[in-house]
């Protein structure tokens, strides 16, 4: 496998989906190290440090990327296996950001109500127990939790040539912000545009679902990917954004409201079944029904995401693209 590596200069980020000319062309197949920023692009570093003060919304979720796949053509599907995610600094910091959040007066739900305080928690990492520690502003308490990585943002060029933020999720991926997409997971993509165009992002040393205050521990990433390709011709490219680990496939559907997402992954899903298990529509929605989870990715960014996944224990024949996910994981045990 062709080994490219990638360390962004500050001028090299891409902050939007689409209108970015990519950096590099690579052959499906290529293993790609890099290096990630933080959502804050490193600017939040203690807990002085505020979003009003510190932080330009127009530069926020810097991208590594994109890239552009050789020979990949609207119709096909991009797929992204992802071998390790590393924390790249030891601290991740986490924010309140004025009328951002799921719990707060927002640009779209208007209140009369003040913004919440403005307040910065940063997290210590201990690389040698794995944990990050919360430490409370009133009082004494502080907590050591689980470091468990993902990127917050992954995806393509959009369809029709629409430039997106790298705040936004969608049909294209981007900030989807599911806990998910850690390491182990390969996740698929639909081709809009030649190339296909996509970037990784967006750091998160670890999220609880629905990042509740709109940010997660946020953190730089030393991450490394396998990249391929499958052509529309060996498989029709999904809708919306699929993810499969070793125990469950699962969706990323995102709009607002929050149940429109839902609907999104949910309807995703039930095609899906019908592709893997030859079930006719209502046959493997009445199957959803019964088996899948739904947690919530987000329900703070320009679009909100929901998941629904499925358990490969519990429907056995779950083995998209002739088992592709476990070939890439095979692939990646020579890097690790």
């Amino acid at each position: 496998m062709d080994v490219v590596e990638f360390r962004p200069e500050r001028s090299q980020y891409a902050w939007t989906f689409g209108g970015a000319a990519p950096i590099r062309e690579i052959e499906p197949g290529t293993v790609l190290r890099l290096w990630c920023d933080d959502a804050f692009g490193g600017a939040i570093r203690t807990v002085s440090d505020v979003a009003s003060a510190t932080l330009d919304p127009r530069f926020l979720n810097p991208q590594t990327g994109p890239f552009a796949v050789r020979g990949a053509e609207p119709g096909d599907t991009l797929v992204l296996h992802l071998v390790d995610l590393t924390p790249a600094r030891d601290w991740g910091a986490s924010t309140l950001v004025p009328f951002f959040g799921g719990l707060t007066g927002t640009d779209r739900t208007a209140l009369l109500a003040d913004p919440l305080p403005e307040r910065t928690w940063i997290y210590e990492l201990d690389r040698a127990r794995g944990t990050v520690t919360f430490v409370a502003h009133q009082g004494e308490f502080s907590l050591d939790l689980p470091i468990d990585p993902m990127l917050g943002t992954v995806g393509v060029a959009p369809a029709n040539r629409e430039v997106r933020s790298s705040l936004t999720p969608d049909a294209f991926g981007g900030n989807m912000d599911t806990p998910e997409m850690r390491a182990g997971a390969t996740c698929y993509l639909p081709v809009n545009e030649p190339g296909a165009i996509f970037s990784v992002g967006d750091g998160h040393y670890r999220q609880g679902e629905g990042e509740s205050c709109g940010t997660a521990v946020e953190g730089a990433m030393d991450v490394t990917l396998i990249v391929d390709l499958v052509k529309a011709s060996a498989a029709r490219a999904p809708l919306w954004p699929r993810i499969e680990n070793d125990g469950e496939i699962i969706v990323v559907g995102s709009s607002r409201p929050l149940e429109d997402a839902w609907r999104i992954s949910q309807v995703e899903m039930i095609g899906w079944l019908g592709e893997l298990l030859g079930l006719d529509r209502l046959d493997a929605y009445q199957l959803l029904t019964q088996v899948s989870l739904t947690p919530l990715a987000n329900v703070v960014d320009t679009n909100y995401s929901a998941v629904t996944k499925v358990s490969k224990t519990l429907v056995p024949g779950l083995r998209p693209l002739d088992g592709l996910h476990a070939d890439l994981r095979a692939r990646a045990t020579s890097l690790t």
